[in-house]
């Protein structure tokens, strides 16, 4: 036999309910977007909301960046917009596979597409498309990812295309 204030209790549920109801009711409602940066197998996944101008990238600020001859590209969407159109906005990324070069520029790729996505969801049509218009005449994967991947190795040979060479002696 159960006990009566057991999880599973039919006794127990209304006031649980009523609780999750009560906590997601009175959380205030924040203006955030989500979008994805990708490179090869590299994949950037950033959170975009209203703040005080911080990029994090996995904790980290956006100036502790490795390797350092790579950092900026990681900053170009900040220089290309200004840090006028960053400053009232906080950009968490989390970043993974791929490699150094691949993560750097995963990671741009989704800082321009996340402020993109704010404006066009939070601000107006205009301001978004003139936005994209920029980032478009800089560098088109800034916002459309690049579609090359790895070619798989065959057999008969070292990699995708080479051959071992052959020998009629």
């Amino acid at each position: 036999r159960k006990s009566r204030n057991s999880a599973s209790s039919p006794h127990y549920l209304p006031g649980l309910v009523n609780q999750i109801i009560y906590h997601t009711a009175t959380m205030p409602e924040s203006q955030s977007v989500q979008v994805f940066g990708k490179k090869k197998t590299a994949t950037a996944c950033a959170f975009a909301k209203q703040g005080r101008g911080l990029i994090k990238v996995n904790g980290q600020p956006i100036e502790n960046i490795e390797p350092e001859c790579l950092r900026l590209k990681a900053f170009e969407p900040v220089l290309i917009l200004g840090q006028d159109k960053f400053a009232n906005l906080d950009i968490r990324i989390r970043v993974k596979g791929g490699g150094m070069t691949a993560q750097i520029y995963a990671i741009r790729s989704a800082i321009a597409k996340s402020i993109v996505a704010y404006y066009a969801k939070y601000v107006d049509e205009s301001a978004k498309n003139e936005l994209r218009a920029t980032l478009m005449a800089y560098d088109r994967n800034l916002l459309v990812a690049d579609p090359r991947r790895r070619e798989p190795k065959k057999y008969g040979g070292r990699g995708a295309r080479a051959r071992f060479q052959k020998s009629y002696r």
